[in-house]
């Protein structure tokens, strides 16, 4: 039985309900469904823990998604259980900030969670995870190519603001779900967008997830168990690799990091890719979007070559030295005015020189010399704000081929001071889109009816 099941996978965690002051989050579907009821059938088995149903309407599909609110709070009513809900506008927060669909939806969500765990002084959010969604996320992030603990997938429990995540489900199937479901006459709501092959996640539920079920019936089981021990040996790998660092430290301060390279390359190739996340992590305040995995190959290029010196330049402003053998992390070491800014959402910055640099979203097709109008389907995120790089170059409005970024400025008249601080703006695969009141890109000329814009403003600074 599922309830046995259950009790054990708890058990096994050395988890126990009572004393526990539990939200659950129910959308109405049999997961969630599923939980609350087995939940409430505990509470009255005089399991002593308390709960509250919290309950988002993501206003995705008008009066449909209102009323699967209102069965939820129907349940809960019925069940003497304490509900909660909120409606948010998740398609003008979408709007708002270029986010996913799956991505805001979830921002939101936990955002309210979070808000309904203070108000009601609960300890942990019981959420209705199960096993083919460990699968799937799995899969996912190891087509996407993630590392370390983040192939590990989802974890039974992890910390959330000042309480905990906990995933009872986690040992069951989605099959094992639906038939607590049907045994107990839930009758739960069903989302038609689950369905959709639009989502990756979707895809691979629809089509690879049944073809594992087809080889193994249980494979969700062996991909928890995989999980389990994937995020056990991170856990050691992790401790072993702080504990490596601090003999390879040479500087540690906010901004600036320097390694011994003989230390550094006399740890296991296991603890390096760890080291090189562990001084990134420390460093970067706001991990930026930008990067990725080409940079960390790029570090261990540079300390592994025969040249004794040479350098990198990661996002934001993050220089990176080689000097013999030793190797520098410092943030605008060497570049007067430098700057590097990311745009992952609307917002304004204030550059070095006072001038200001702003990103909305909009439909209306404004634009000005001191402003580039962009398809937002043509563009991808983050806009950067950068000082010049070598090599730049761009596309201009009315010319075939590109253009070297020095001879813009020299044609222009730019004097040399000023062309070390001056802003460009870029994509996120680092194609240079506009330099502020000299040049815009190609592109900016298509404009059309029915697009959603970006629009990027630069203000200079009143004197």
């Amino acid at each position: 039985m599922i309830e046995e099941k259950v009790d054990r996978f708890l058990k096994q965690k050395h988890f126990v309900l009572s004393g526990k002051r539990f939200l659950v989050g129910v959308s109405g579907g049999p997961d969630s469904l599923a939980l609350l009821h087995l939940l409430s059938e505990k509470q009255k088995q005089q399991q002593n823990f308390y709960m509250v149903v919290a309950h988002v309407d993501h206003m995705f599909r008008g009066e449909e998604s209102y009323n699967e609110a209102k069965f939820v709070e129907q349940f809960c009513n019925k069940h003497q259980i304490p509900f909660t809900m909120k409606r948010i506008n998740v398609p003008e927060y979408i709007k708002r900030t270029g986010k996913s669909s799956q991505v805001s939806s979830r921002e939101c969500r936990y955002e309210f969670f979070a808000e309904v765990m203070n108000e009601y002084q609960l300890t942990h959010a019981a959420l209705a995870h199960h096993g083919d969604d460990q699968i799937e996320t799995i899969l996912m992030r190891l087509t996407r190519g993630s590392s370390g603990s983040s192939r590990a997938g989802i974890p039974f429990i992890r910390p959330f603001k000042d309480g905990f995540i906990v995933r009872p489900f986690l040992c069951l199937s989605r099959k094992e779900i639906e038939q607590y479901c049907s045994d107990h006459e839930l009758n739960p709501r069903r989302d038609p967008s689950n369905e959709k092959d639009v989502y990756l996640r979707n895809r691979f539920r629809n089509h690879v997830v049944p073809f594992l079920k087809q080889e193994n019936e249980h494979v969700h089981e062996q991909f928890q168990r995989f999980s389990e021990e994937l995020q056990q040996d991170e856990a050691l790998l992790q401790e072993l690799t702080i504990k490596k660092m601090n003999t390879v430290w040479k500087v540690k301060q906010d901004n600036e990091i320097t390694i011994d390279i003989d230390a550094f390359q006399s740890m296991p190739i296991s603890l390096q890719r760890r080291g090189i996340q562990l001084i990134l992590n420390y460093l970067y305040k706001k991990r930026p979007a930008s990067l990725s995995a080409i940079h960390i190959e790029q570090f261990f290029i540079l300390i592994k070559g025969d040249n004794p010196s040479g350098s990198l330049d990661f996002p934001s402003g993050l220089k990176v030295k080689r000097s013999y053998r030793l190797c520098h992390f410092t943030f605008n070491a060497d570049q007067k005015g430098g700057f590097y800014i990311e745009f992952d959402q609307p917002g304004e910055y204030i550059l070095p020189n006072g001038d200001s640099i702003s990103l909305k979203y909009t439909h209306d097709r404004e634009s000005s010399e001191d402003a580039i109008l962009l398809n937002k389907k043509n563009v991808p995120l983050p806009i950067i704000v950068r000082t010049r790089e070598p090599g730049d170059r761009m596309s201009l409005k009315g010319m075939e081929g590109t253009k070297k970024i020095k001879s813009i400025f020299i044609d222009q008249k730019i004097p040399i001071e000023e062309r070390n601080s001056w802003p460009v703006v870029t994509d996120g695969q680092n194609r240079i889109l506009w330099l502020p009141r000299l040049k815009k890109c190609r592109e900016s000329t298509v404009v059309n009816k029915d697009m959603d814009y970006i629009l990027i403003t630069y203000k200079k600074q009143i004197k």
